[in-house]
């Protein structure tokens, strides 16, 4: 993989989720099982002509496939939106390329209280990845505070709306990546070292590359961060808001930073949590996360040595991770099913447990149990990470994550570049860097154009809420600012908690985010909130 994307849509909601579909979940309880859409469902919506009003009709049925049942006092519909293959993105505006009139469908999914009042208009919703669904996450979120979601006073005045971004999901989705080569990228060695080792993964990303190419060609490069954000626009005038009040997580920052320069005069508020810096390339980004993905396994570390009750790695939890994965290079253990816990399964158990604080003691359970000749922790975060499902097939994540990544880059670093950064990451970071650095690989042997999006300032917006997690790992919390003082007008929230992402986690947090969302209340400049 290139940099490290989310896992499956907002897995803070569906670890809070947990209690009332516990027989859908698997044994830890830490996700909501992932679904991967049919590109056609019986009885969905149909597609509104471009430009033309969308059809909405009752969809109970998606939050049902998604979170095992509809959230109490609240009612879903569905409908399905046109939008150009390729806008026109040369001057100040954007408008559809002439000729051909091709089309992708955007799925939407809204979710109204039963209790509204005096609404204020749409919440569009974006998880981030990319590939994540908007529609799932907006039903996850609509099941409230008990549960991890919005809190009352928003679902009460607005109308939550998620959408699948192209290629994403049930909106036209990309899907050239095998289940055999994306299990062979997860379970691969994360530091190949030998020349072998290393051809051999270089061998894996051309031969992805050379799938999707064939299936795609030039249409590989529609999937950037630019069209999709386009595309909002078309989604803000088919719910009907004069302007866009959007919440964005991780990658859903970048769509709402293009937004907010392409746009400016239509936003009406903005929160984008989990911040983006967009001026870093490719080799930066990278970086960037080996960085906050360390630190954040320092603070489990020593998490883990205060709380030796909770934690079997204690009194060296990095000594017991790193051992883990050395074994498993030379002899992983095999499950009850015959599948093979390598070191790259143990890695991404690692990358997925450390998006929550409350994924600490289930990583050093999973560890201590594979010590013992037991990988089902492993598997079961590592495919909670990976979207994989029981029987082996994933949804299309992964396929639509590299799409829009490569699309996106400009920097394609030559493979001498990430043999060298490989080695020199795996000095200043030495879990997570040599993984950061091979990863380059994937977008290095992309075979389509990259079509980048602008940066700069977003003149003319109003002010734009930025909120950043100080020990977040996956977008570390340095690119907060970075994106607050790109936009001109952003406004930084910090919260100094654990995990990817902020709201709704604390009061502190959720009151100063309700405040800007309802009543366009701006935090005071420098306002920080504490871990509890």
């Amino acid at each position: 993989m290139s940099r490290i994307p989310d896992p499956p849509p907002t897995r803070r909601v569906r670890l809070a989720l947990a209690g009332f579909v516990a027989a859908a979940l698997v044994a830890t309880g830490c996700t909501l099982p992932t679904f991967a859409p049919r590109a056609e469902v019986e009885g969905e919506a149909s597609v509104a002509p471009l430009g033309a009003a969308p059809r909405w009709r009752s969809c109970p049925e998606t939050a049902e496939q998604v979170a095992g049942r509809a959230a109490p006092d609240m009612r879903y519909e569905c409908a399905r939106v046109a939008v150009p293959r390729r806008w026109n993105t040369t001057g100040q505006s954007a408008t559809a390329t002439p000729g051909g009139g091709e089309t992708f469908e955007i799925a939407l999914l809204r979710a109204r209280s039963t209790k509204q009042r005096d609404r204020i208009g749409s919440l569009l919703v974006n998880p981030g990845g990319p590939g994540g669904s908007g529609v799932d996450t907006a039903v996850y979120l609509s099941f409230g505070e008990q549960f991890g979601g919005l809190p009352a006073s928003v679902t009460e005045r607005f109308d939550i709306v998620g959408f699948d971004p192209r290629g994403v999901a049930r909106s036209s989705p990309v899907e050239c990546i095998s289940d055999a080569d994306l299990d062979a990228s997860f379970g691969y060695d994360p530091d190949p070292e030998s020349t072998a080792a290393f051809d051999g993964l270089v061998a894996l990303n051309q031969r992805i590359g050379r799938a999707c190419g064939t299936r795609y060609g030039d249409q590989l490069s529609l999937y950037g961060t630019e069209q999709a954000a386009l595309d909002m626009d078309v989604v803000r005038a088919a719910v009907g808001d004069e302007k866009l009040t959007y919440l964005g997580y991780s990658y859903g920052t970048l769509l709402g930073a293009v937004y907010a320069q392409r746009f400016p005069e239509r936003v009406r508020a903005l929160v984008l949590d989990g911040a983006i810096d967009p001026r870093q390339g490719a080799v930066a980004a990278s970086e960037s996360q080996a960085k906050g993905f360390e630190r954040a396994f320092d603070n489990f570390v020593r998490w883990c040595a205060g709380n030796a009750d909770r934690c079997p790695l204690a009194p060296d939890a990095r000594a017991a991770v790193t051992s883990a994965v050395d074994k498993a290079r030379v002899s992983p253990v095999r499950g009850a099913d015959g599948r093979e816990a390598t070191s790259g399964w143990v890695f991404y158990a690692v990358i997925s447990s450390l998006y929550t604080e409350q994924g600490w003691q289930e990583l050093a359970r999973a560890i201590d149990q594979l010590a013992q000749g037991d990988p089902a922790g492993v598997f079961r975060l590592a495919d909670a990470y990976a979207g994989r499902n029981p029987d082996g097939t994933y949804s299309n994540l992964f396929d639509a994550n590299l799409a829009v990544n490569c699309a996106d880059d400009e920097e394609k670093p030559a493979l001498k570049r990430i043999r060298q950064l490989q080695g020199q990451w795996r000095e200043a970071y030495p879990l997570f860097g040599p993984a950061l650095a091979v990863g380059l690989l994937t977008c290095a042997n992309w075979p389509a154009k990259p079509d980048p999006y602008p940066t700069g300032k977003a003149d003319g917006a109003p002010p734009i809420l930025v909120v950043g997690t100080t020990g977040d790992p996956a977008t570390p919390y340095e690119q907060t600012p970075a994106l607050a003082a790109m936009l001109g007008v952003g406004r930084v929230l910090t919260w100094e908690g654990e995990g990817h992402t902020a709201y709704p986690q604390t009061s502190c947090v959720t009151e100063a985010v309700d405040a800007y969302l309802i009543d366009l209340t701006v935090p005071p400049e420098g306002l920080r909130c504490p871990a509890r």
